[in-house]
């Protein structure tokens, strides 16, 4: 069973800040693609950053500049940085993982099998 489990969510100003972080067992991280994503209010979730487990990262050219994506192979967590925050970004961040390769997921927009409960973002004009 894939089990993820997102942390690091609260509230900041626009232009600030904040790290998310997505705990998974050893095995999810070398056998799985995973993946952030946001999601808006009523609107489906979007793909933010991806990371193959072989460590190929994939960025939406929507958060490029502003937000990378890191593996800490020390405590097992794939890390959203999320740096000049705007309001636009406030709402859910999901950590989600599939055994299907990125690239094909994001390509075709696929949505990923295994899902943690997400994290609020909120900011702030």
């Amino acid at each position: 069973e894939v089990q993820l489990v997102e942390s690091g969510g609260g509230s900041v100003n626009s232009g600030g800040s904040l790290r998310l972080s997505c705990a998974a067992e050893p095995y999810t991280h070398t056998r799985y693609c995973m993946g952030w994503f946001h999601k808006d209010s009523d609107k489906e979730p979007v793909w933010l950053a991806t990371m193959e487990n072989h460590g190929e990262v994939i960025i939406a050219d929507s958060v490029k500049g502003r937000f990378t994506i890191s593996r800490d192979k020390r405590k097992n967590t794939l890390d959203l940085q999320m740096n000049n925050l705007k309001p636009e970004d406030t709402g859910m961040y999901y950590c989600a993982a599939d055994e299907r390769a990125c690239t094909w997921l994001t390509s075709s927009n696929s949505r990923f099998r295994y899902w943690g409960q997400g994290t609020q973002v909120t900011v702030s004009s």
